[in-house]
């Protein structure tokens, strides 16, 4: 018989009943270091002062009204965002998913508009996640993510990843935009480096393509900058945000320039939940800690000190461990044993890390964490890799 929840998840036999910052602890009481912060959502860790009290406030207050009518937040983080990134105009989702079906739309609306009817292709590349709606599993075109769930939607290009000279020869009249995230995440934590995203900006400019970038998961903070692409120095025309944006709050947002937003009028996209008010509180708040003074600083030493615990880690565990990569808070490991063995391991040692492809290991912590559980959680990742050890 099948459960009353519908069972898409394979999910670990833990029952978390409370939070409490780098914390979370299980119905029996047990404590558990979390390093995977609700995959990069609670970038403040759990049970936060600010965003309670920012939360509780708008509650008393309104919940919902709709976007019939004007909601006064929106425009205060919509302000905020523009002031803290490229953006000149930002929409806001309830999610990750539905800031990448905007973008998609944004992006053949935009070439719609100027006349280039067949410019409809979007270059997405392999490893890439952009939510699990039709459009953005047509995006990815992974089988996994895609099976049995035909017909596509058509108009996506997919390549391989750094794979230069395809790239630039897929580029034809008929391409609306190229997609990308900045660091992939379930791809298995892989930066893609600044000279290549210069070199996408470079591409874009020439053939009269939008680039998208989509900063759902490596956002907000997460890379130790606002968004992860200003450390290639270049800007994008269209970012999705979403995860880390609202703390914990179901909130994502997309952000635009003027020219490429310029398709999107009345009509054209909306959302009941979108920019509601609770959502819009908790936001402006998560907002306003991270571009706060020093915080982006404290994130790059605190990132600084987890990587060289984590080399010290690999160089202790060789037959575990090959390497680390990421960037920020955003860092991955590199397993020599099947990560799903490493997260299982974790789990008895009570500490959450969450796997990812190409046999990685995913650290993705409250950017608030303290330096005693940066140490915290490494010793006990040690202690997971000696129980491996042991039992090979």
């Amino acid at each position: 018989m099948i459960p009353s929840v519908l069972p898409t998840y394979a999910r670990a036999k833990l029952n978390f009943v409370k939070g409490e910052g780098s914390w979370l602890i299980e119905e029996g009481g047990d404590r558990y270091l979390d390093l995977g912060a609700g995959i990069a959502v609670n970038a403040l860790g759990h049970a936060n002062p600010d965003l309670i009290g920012a939360l509780t406030a708008q509650a008393h207050k309104l919940w919902h009204v709709s976007n019939l009518y004007e909601i006064p937040g929106q425009k205060v983080l919509a302000d905020k965002l523009v002031e803290a990134s490229f953006a000149d105009t930002v929409f806001f989702t309830n999610s990750g998913t539905e800031a990448a079906e905007l973008a998609i739309k944004m992006a053949r609306k935009y070439h719609y508009d100027r006349g280039d009817t067949d410019r409809v292709e979007i270059i997405t590349f392999s490893g890439c996640f952009h939510g699990r709606s039709t459009g953005a599993i047509a995006a990815s075109g992974a089988e996994k993510m895609v099976k049995g769930f035909g017909p596509l939607m058509p108009g996506f290009v997919h390549l391989e990843f750094g794979d230069h000279d395809a790239l630039r020869a897929a580029v034809t009249e008929k391409t609306a935009a190229i997609l990308i995230e900045p660091v992939q995440g379930e791809g298995g934590i892989r930066p893609v480096p600044d000279q290549c995203l210069k070199g996408l900006r470079d591409l874009c400019d020439e053939t009269g393509t939008l680039l998208i970038f989509d900063e759902v998961q490596c956002g907000v903070g997460r890379t130790g900058k606002f968004f992860a692409h200003e450390w290639a120095g270049v800007t994008p025309d269209i970012c999705m945000s979403a995860k880390g944006i609202g703390g914990g709050f179901p909130l994502g947002a997309v952000l635009a320039t003027e020219d490429a937003a310029s398709g999107m009028v009345v009509g054209t996209h909306g959302s009941t939940y979108g920019g509601n008010p609770l959502a819009m509180a908790v936001g402006i708040k998560m907002v306003d800690v991270v571009t706060g003074n020093g915080f982006l600083d404290d994130v790059n030493r605190k990132a600084g000190l987890l990587r060289q615990k984590l080399e010290g880690l690999i160089d202790a565990h060789p037959d575990i461990f090959d390497s680390v990569r990421g960037v920020g808070l955003m860092l991955g490991l590199k397993c020599k044993v099947a990560p799903a063995d490493l997260v299982a391991a974790g789990y008895d040692a009570h500490v959450i890390t969450v796997p990812a492809a190409d046999n990685v290991v995913r650290l993705l912590p409250p950017l608030n964490i303290t330096d005693e559980d940066i140490a915290e959680g490494v010793a006990r990742l040690d202690a997971a890799a000696t129980a491996l050890e042991a039992k090979a």
